[in-house]
């Protein structure tokens, strides 16, 4: 895996509305290589989510999922990113009949790139992970839009809206 992103005193620099999409090469659920400029001339939905076959995600995957043929037409193309394997991606992309890609970072060197890895606390437990997050990254490579704490359930007509523009 590799990425491409600026620092400022060696840390990453954050992913904004309207700078560029940092690049990336990742592993998908079918074991293919899938570089991020390769889709130029598309636009591309980049959501991250913290971990496969899990209520939320599942929620999130779903809602995609079932409005699919809308992003579709609209000429997008969906990359979803987790921490989990690519073994892991292709049982969550059969049990649910996902359309669309996943990938595999799991030394969440894209989810640092894009600023979406983070510390998390749960049940008065910290940890380190996912913040779910979604970027739409237009044809040029450019980022269109940035959804930061994702609500599941509006996730895929927030991302329809920004498609809409």
């Amino acid at each position: 895996m590799r990425t491409t992103r600026g620092t400022t005193n060696g840390g990453p620099v954050a992913v904004e509305e309207a700078g560029p999409a940092p690049d990336f090469t990742l592993t998908s659920d079918a074991g293919e290589q899938v570089t991020l400029s390769a889709l130029r001339g598309k636009p591309v939905v980049l959501y991250f989510y913290p971990k496969d076959d899990t209520p939320g995600c599942t929620k999130q995957a779903c809602g995609i999922r079932d409005v699919y043929g809308e992003l579709e037409r609209a000429g997008a193309v969906v990359l979803g990113v987790s921490p989990d394997g690519e073994d892991s991606h292709a049982k969550f992309k059969a049990k649910y009949e996902l359309p669309f890609t996943l990938l595999a970072d799991t030394d969440h060197e894209v989810a640092d790139a894009y600023g979406v890895w983070g510390e998390k606390t749960f049940a008065g437990k910290t940890y380190m992970g996912v913040h779910r997050s979604t970027f739409v990254i237009d044809a040029d490579g450019n980022v269109a839009s940035v959804f930061r704490d994702v609500k599941p359930d509006e996730h895929a007509d927030q991302v329809l809206g920004v498609l809409s523009r």
